[in-house]
């Protein structure tokens, strides 16, 4: 059953394409992936999907509510991780996520419950009381997921979720999302450009290209698709989007990119 549905999901910006004719779906309880290079549309499609960004046309429905006419009930039943640190490096892992679930309006009664399960779930309970300012860059992502996740949503979405962390870091993220999805039944949709993460972590993806999907599949049948038994994702990716996009980002997406790094580091 698809729990995700985008038909010709288009927007521009200035006369641009930045995503263009969008068609997917998402089955419910799987990691889907929208893989591309800085700047194919990726993180355009989330805000979208998030409700953070109108479409210039077509149409999409999260849980079956329409993104633009029903945009309260989408919010009330996602999670969303950006690229951008959102933890308060100011307080501690708990307060945090406090913070979030009075956010989430969650009754008063649950909400030591919630945020107790959430911090064990993410492995953070002995750095709960710690400032988050002397988090590693892997353990900040993980509070993040934890903020996210509060409200148990239906759909995570996460934007470039390992974007600045040490291979170490990056696969005990990987860990933790794997474990959400086993523990709630969590459907996932997450933005990469790495292409190890990419058949790590998804069921099926797709491969935007100037704003467009490209290629749609799972990792296996992708790499079976260009034949040869040493074929990986990193091959499909440059078939499909490497060899015309600079994935080098303009000059926006690249000071995103390294001031994320930054603070994540």
């Amino acid at each position: 059953m698809d729990i995700l549905q985008t038909k010709s999901l288009s927007r521009c910006f200035d006369g641009n394409i930045a995503v263009d004719a969008l068609t997917i779906s998402v089955e419910a309880g799987e990691v889907f992936g929208l893989l591309g290079p800085n700047g194919a549309g990726k993180t355009t499609t989330i805000k979208m999907l998030t409700t953070l960004l109108p479409p210039t046309s077509g149409t999409a429905a999260v849980a079956g509510f329409d993104i633009v006419r029903q945009a309260r009930d989408v919010r009330r039943v996602i999670g969303y991780v950006p690229q951008l640190v959102s933890a308060d490096g100011n307080l501690t892992g708990y307060e945090n996520l406090l913070i979030f679930a009075k956010l989430y309006d969650l009754p008063r009664v649950e909400r030591a419950s919630r945020i107790s399960h959430a911090l064990a779930l993410m492995g953070l309970t002995e750095a709960a009381n710690r400032m988050v300012r002397e988090y590693s860059g892997g353990m900040i992502r993980r509070l993040e997921i934890a903020q996210s996740m509060l409200h148990r949503p239906r759909v995570l979405f996460l934007d470039e979720p390992t974007i600045g962390l040490d291979p170490v870091a990056r696969r005990a993220v990987w860990e933790y999302i794997e474990r959400l999805r086993l523990e709630y039944g969590t459907t996932i949709l997450v933005t990469t450009h790495l292409m190890e993460e990419a058949d790590h972590l998804c069921n099926r993806v797709s491969i935007m290209h100037l704003g467009r999907v490209v290629a749609i599949g799972t990792p296996t049948a992708l790499k079976a698709s260009l034949g040869g038994t040493e074929t990986t994702l990193d091959d499909v990716f440059v078939h499909y989007a490497g060899g015309t996009v600079d994935s080098g980002g303009g000059y926006r997406e690249v000071s995103r990119t390294r001031r994320t790094a930054e603070r994540l580091g």
